[in-house]
């Protein structure tokens, strides 16, 4: 079977370094918020061209205290309208309905997958305060459209990064676009942790400092509580592990791209989409996503040959139990691109050989 996704082999070809740091957190015997996470804040800030990162507890956390801050500083307030890709994991509608914040859905690009940027302006109203684009599968989102619009509307660009650690546009990181990003470290993440994580990027001294005391109780000094904060705090051995890790995320990320490429030029089917690729460096490949009207039946047609896959999200936002007052609403696009996609193995560790299998096996359906 080639599995969707070989994690043991991808963390075992740092496991005498990830061991050494395991002993080096357990010897300092400080756990939470000490000198790991701090130097993992300076670095993944210094790789992403920001001023800070601030360490979480997870993706969904990042997102969710970058609009608690922006609450609390008086930038947004309940009710207030976020524009938002309709076809996104749920955790980025998540983290505006959490914040009693308005999501506002736009339909996504079909060749892209991301949010449709010429779409966007005409959903902008005098609510609306936030323009949050998702980097979905690893791709960055129009960012210079995007930022374009927020600037001229006057609004926050907070994009979510979940899935496109590393990737680069006219020589800016994804994190680095809008007023602030969340990133996930979650272990199938191009940079993943042994565990959950979550980073707050930003270059807004005072949202930093504001996200910094809401992850610890909203405490900037012992016992002393300036915001009704939450416990999300990137904890010191996931920060030892992510420092190495972040060493060897370009490497990765060029073995992505090998793969990727291996299957845009040798995948034939022509009953199969590949991927719509705008630009090498901006794409980190987080998943390599084709797309068939028939789905279900090439999903069992790599089973039966051996090829572990997944569906990468088989029911949208808009039609999830938890928002039941959108479950009427349609987002053709959306509904077409979730009923379609299908994601097939991509990794740093997947040999070529097992690549050219998957090929075949494709153009065989």
């Amino acid at each position: 079977m080639i599995p969707f996704l070989d994690l043991k082999s991808i963390n075992s070809k740092y496991k005498s370094e990830l061991m050494v740091a395991f002993e080096h957190v357990l010897d300092s015997g400080w756990y939470i918020l000490g000198q790991e996470v701090e130097k993992f804040e300076r670095e993944f800030a210094f790789y992403c061209g920001v001023r800070h990162c601030i360490g979480v507890a997870n993706g969904l956390d990042a997102l969710s205290l970058i609009l608690r801050g922006y609450k609390e500083l008086g930038e947004i307030k309940e009710g207030d309208e976020i524009i938002v890709p309709a076809n996104t994991y749920i955790a980025t509608v998540l983290a505006i309905t959490e914040n009693k914040l308005t999501p506002v859905l736009i339909e996504p690009d079909i060749n892209t997958y991301n949010i449709d940027s010429t779409k966007i302006e005409e959903k902008i109203t005098a609510k609306t305060r936030a323009i949050m684009p998702v980097h979905l599968y690893g791709q960055l989102a129009d960012m210079t459209k995007i930022c374009d619009l927020a600037k001229k509307y006057d609004l926050l660009v907070i994009e979510d990064s979940a899935q496109a650690h590393g990737a680069i546009l006219d020589g800016k990181r994804a994190g680095s676009f809008g007023n602030a990003s969340g990133f996930s470290f979650y272990p199938g993440k191009n940079l993943g942790a042994l565990g959950d994580g979550g980073m707050v990027t930003t270059n807004d001294d005072e949202l930093a400092m504001t996200v910094q005391a809401l992850r610890n109780y909203g405490s900037q000094k012992k016992y002393e509580n300036i915001y009704r904060g939450v416990n999300s705090r990137l904890d010191e051995l996931q920060a030892a592990f992510l420092r190495i890790k972040l060493q060897h995320l370009d490497d990765d990320n060029a073995k992505r791209r090998e793969i990727a490429g291996f299957y845009r030029e040798r995948i034939q089917n022509t009953k199969i989409i590949i991927p719509h690729l705008i630009n090498l460096d901006s794409h980190v490949w987080h998943l390599f996503v084709v797309r068939t009207e028939e789905r279900d039946k090439l999903q069992q047609h790599l089973a039966d040959n051996n090829i572990q896959t997944v569906i990468h999200y088989p029911i949208p936002p808009h039609r999830q139990r938890t928002y039941a007052e959108w479950n009427e609403t349609s987002f053709p696009i959306s509904e077409r691109i979730h009923n379609e996609v299908l994601s097939i193995p991509i990794s740093p560790v997947l040999a070529i050989e097992e690549a050219s299998y998957v090929c075949k096996v494709i153009n065989d359906y």
